[in-house]
């Protein structure tokens, strides 16, 4: 579904990705990892075309390194962004409104009961200002609100970060159930032992380039991956 060919990102004259390919097949879940500044955000960004970026980057065999980020959601692509992103003065059912901003078919409401029924602590504040949740709530209202947009592929920019471990818990819940109904993810996440848990596959990112590629249960496995980021 998503293909990168020599992907680069450069700040200025650093060049924070350099050269990085990859794919994520329909349906599978593939994770991102490696240490603060490796360049995994950088990448998801520039896939989602929120960085200028040189190499290619196809969507079900579609190039769209020359769309908008906007046109993405209609193509099928939808990021969760890092920090969460909500919009802070709405309600949580206008944030979940937001998400289908680009939509005009008869199925809205069906899908925000789906979203409430997957996330029911939005439904109990479906009427609170999004800026007073709480950090796991965002992420689960940010999450609601790409999922509003019916993409077909899911990008997740660190969704772990800053939660208590409980509703980090939570949302990796809700993850895996967005996969188990045939979601395609691509996760970019810094706690390794749980991004590749949850995914099929990945990929380790170092100095903005992939060094690693390989199912997870070998990654997990691997000595190096053990001892660069597990801990062991």
């Amino acid at each position: 579904m998503l293909e990168v060919l020599n992907l680069e990102v450069h700040y200025g004259g650093i060049a924070a990705v350099k050269g990085v390919s990859f794919n994520v097949r329909q349906g599978e879940t593939v994770a991102l990892i490696g240490a603060n500044g490796a360049g995994k955000t950088s990448t998801l960004k520039a896939v989602a075309r929120q960085l200028p970026a040189r190499g290619s980057i196809r969507l079900s065999g579609e190039e769209i390194n020359a769309l908008p980020p906007h046109r993405l959601i209609r193509k099928g692509m939808a990021l969760v962004p890092e920090g969460r992103g909500v919009f802070a003065r709405l309600t949580v059912a206008e944030n979940l409104a937001m998400g289908a901003y680009s939509r005009k078919d008869a199925g809205i409401h069906d899908d925000l009961a789906k979203i409430y029924a997957l996330l029911p602590r939005l439904k109990e504040r479906h009427k609170q200002v999004a800026g007073t949740l709480s950090g796991g709530e965002q992420q689960m209202l940010a999450l609601g609100r790409a999922l509003m947009g019916k993409p077909r592929l899911l990008l997740l920019d660190e969704p772990s970060m800053g939660l208590a471990p409980l509703m980090v818990q939570k949302v990796f819940e809700t993850i895996r159930a967005v996969a188990a109904e045939g979601m395609t993810i691509l996760l970019v996440e810094q706690n390794a032992k749980l991004a590749l848990e949850t995914a099929s596959r990945g990929y380790v990112m170092e100095s903005g380039s992939i060094t690693l590629a390989d199912t997870s249960a070998n990654l997990l496995a691997d000595p190096r991956v053990r001892q660069a980021y597990l801990g062991e």
